[in-house]
Parts: C-alpha cells; sequence; structure tokens
C-alpha cells in the first residue's frame, strides 16, 4: 500500500491567510522554523489498484500539482478511482467542486448523513451530479467494503459536532476515521483526522495497524480560548488535544506502529521545528506530518 499526504494541516492551512499567531508569523517569515502546509487530505493506492484520494480540501489544485499524474497520451484524466470523505466538514469537501470538470462520473463514498449534509444543506453532491456526473457509494461503519484493487476500508465513528452549516438538521453526523487493509500485503493503515477521544474500541483499531494517521489538531485543550479565537475548547470541537492530562500524545507514543500527526491547526506550536512542543513529539517517537510525504506499507 502507498499513501500520500497531500495536505498535513487542517482548515484554513498554515499560515492562515488572516492569521498573526505566533506559528502563522514564523511561517511566513521562511526562517526555516516552519514550512506552510495546505490542508487535510490524503491519497492512498493498494499493492494492486488504483489511487484514492481522501477528503477533497480548498487546496486541492495546488495539491495535485505535485501528483505525479500519468496522462499517457489522453487529453484529460481524472487521477483517482474514488474519494472518500470522514466528515461533511467544508475543509474536506470543498474540493469536490474543482473535481467538477472530471471526464468520468465521479465515484464519491461517504456515510449517509454526510450524504444528506451534502445534498440538502450543502449541496455539492447535487451540483457535481449536473457537471461530470456522480455515483454515490455507501460506507457503514463496521463493514468492510471494496474500494479498488486489493483494497478494502472499514469506517469507525470518532465522533464531533456536525458542521455549523448544518446545525442540527442532519441526525448522527459525526466524523469517522477508515482503516484501509491491503490484501495483497496484508498493509494496515488508518486514518483518523478527527478524534473526540480514545475509546477502547478505537485505541485498539490503531495498535493493530501498521501506520496511523491521527488527529495532530490542537496541543493544549484550551488553545483557540486562550488566544481569544473561539469560545469552544478543542474537545467541544470534536478534537482530543496532545497535550495535558488524558492528552493523546502519551497514547499515540505506545503505539507499535508508525504514527503521523495530521489535521494539525495553524495555532499549534508542534508545526515549528524548534519548539518545546515538537520536540516533546519527537521524543515520544511520532511524526509530524507535512505535505507530500509518503508512507509504504
Amino acid at each position: 500500500m502507498k499513501v500520500r499526504i497531500l495536505g498535513a494541516a487542517a482548515g484554513g492551512g498554515s499560515p492562515q491567510w488572516n492569521c498573526n499567531c505566533t506559528v502563522c508569523r514564523e511561517v511566513r517569515t521562511g526562517n526555516g522554523d516552519g514550512v506552510a502546509r495546505t490542508q487535510s487530505s490524503i491519497a492512498v493506492r493498494g499493492e494492486n489498484g488504483p489511487w484514492l484520494l481522501v477528503n477533497a480540501s480548498p487546496d486541492l489544485r495546488q495539491q495535485l500539482q505535485r501528483f505525479p499524474i500519468d496522462f499517457g497520451n489522453e487529453l484529460r484524466r481524472t487521477p483517482f478511482a474514488g474519494v472518500l470523505l470522514t466528515d461533511a466538514e467544508i475543509d474536506h469537501t470543498a474540493g469536490l467542486l474543482l473535481m467538477r470538470e472530471s471526464d468520468v462520473p465521479l465515484q464519491i463514498y461517504s456515510t449517509e448523513p454526510v450524504r444528506e449534509a451534502l445534498t440538502s444543506y450543502y449541496p455539492v453532491l447535487r451540483m457535481l451530479e449536473r457537471y461530470c456526473g456522480l455515483r454515490w457509494n455507501r460506507i457503514e461503519p463496521g463493514k468492510p467494503l471494496a474500494v479498488g484493487g486489493s483494497l478494502t476500508v472499514e469506517a469507525f465513528p470518532t465522533g464531533g459536532d456536525p458542521p455549523l452549516y448544518v446545525g442540527d438538521g442532519v441526525p448522527d453526523l459525526q466524523s469517522v476515521g477508515l482503516t484501509f487493509t491491503d490484501g495483497d500485503t496484508g498493509g494496515v493503515l488508518t486514518y483518523a483526522p478527527a478524534l473526540e477521544g480514545l475509546r477502547e474500541d478505537i485505541a485498539s483499531r490503531l495498535a493493530s495497524s501498521e501506520c496511523v494517521l491521527v488527529d495532530g489538531t490542537f496541543w493544549e485543550r484550551d488553545e483557540l480560548v486562550a488566544l481569544g479565537l473561539a469560545t469552544r475548547d478543542a474537545l467541544a470541537m470534536g478534537h482530543m488535544p496532545l497535550s495535558g492530562p488524558g492528552g493523546s500524545l502519551d497514547r499515540f507514543r505506545r503505539l507499535p506502529g508508525r504514527v503521523v500527526l495530521v489535521h494539525v491547526n495553524n495555532t499549534n506550536p508542534i508545526l515549528l521545528e524548534h519548539s518545546p512542543e515538537r520536540a516533546a513529539v519527537a521524543m515520544s517517537g511520532v511524526e509530524v506530518g507535512v505535505d507530500g510525504m509518503e508512507v509504504l506499507l
């Protein structure tokens, strides 16, 4: 299995266009203490089979400029056989609009609540159907699904609030994580960009994975509140903080496989390579994801 991190940052990217926090300032200066990251997305393929896109960020065009697309003799070519969505958040779905120029109907994989949100409240799926055609495929947590070549995927709920544009309009709308298994090589990858907590079933799933790309959104629970940028803390936003009592980093360092933090918010000091927080992550054996990073399983 081959995995490529297209974007490692949370919504807004790093630096965020309207933010002047410490991290964004350092990244903008280009002094080497932090590198720019686009919004969260990955591409994955099995030992045998096509590439799949997981989440379509608003930065998709920029990400695909660095993605190896073999056009052959074709005038246009869509490089992904399908798009899997972990939730209905704008930063994971706005890139779908950029795919309206696809030369084939798009194969979209999501849970039923995500389909409802993207049809009735933010009608991206209806728009795509008019432009290029669309075939929706249901993902049901706990039920493995063949998604192309040697790959199967199994979704599992990870909690979190629905997007603000939906409010309470779609029951059971929450984020899911995805576990990919390559039937040819036996490689197992789990991708969970939003993780409200580490229930025992989730912890067991992560421990059984060769590689985990997992929620590194916030360092502290009150990170945004302390900066005056929000009134809700990390847990209220559906993200388990890395540090503090019960923080996720202590749990991640005990996992036997490779652990890479993704969906890292622009305010998180682990994005600065010489920060004490980054040193703490490195000491734990956990990695901080960066755009273009590749993993082979």
